[in-house]
């Protein structure tokens, strides 16, 4: 005797499909603005870092006497990518600081002997990304 596949209950092989790839669908929709946040937020972490460095950078600047600055007449500081230094001039060895790279230059005016103008600047993967001026005085 045969059965009656009419009174079967149950899903087809062609409706299971169509429900996988409309839960497909519903997922990616769900799923896309996070991974637009993540890479957002680890844009915020590279300007973040990149701003402490620059900061670093200056108050080893602004530390510096106003007398050896103007002694040098005007510089340049250049720390090529992936030899950012710390404050005792070791260079980083975490990977969070390989694609960076920093560098300042000041300006001594004899017209203006009062004054020293500091800029300084960081860059991520060859993009300037966060500067910073500085007007030191004596």
């Amino acid at each position: 005797m045969r059965s009656n596949y009419k009174n079967r209950r149950g899903f087809s092989l062609a409706e299971a499909m169509m429900a996988t790839v409309v839960l497909g669908i519903a997922a990616a929709g769900v799923l896309l603005p996070f991974t637009s946040g993540a890479a957002v937020r680890a844009e915020g972490m590279r300007r973040t870092v990149a701003a402490k460095l620059a900061s670093d950078l200056m108050e080893e600047f602004i530390n510096t006497s106003f007398e050896e600055l103007v002694a040098d007449g005007g510089g340049y500081v250049d720390e090529p990518q992936g030899q950012v230094k710390d404050a005792s001039g070791m260079v980083f060895t975490d990977s969070n600081y390989a694609n960076f790279s920093r560098g300042a230059s000041y300006e001594y005016d004899a017209s203006q002997p009062f004054f020293i103008i500091i800029t300084v600047w960081v860059k991520y993967n060859g993009n300037e990304i966060v500067s910073l001026s500085r007007l030191v005085s004596k």
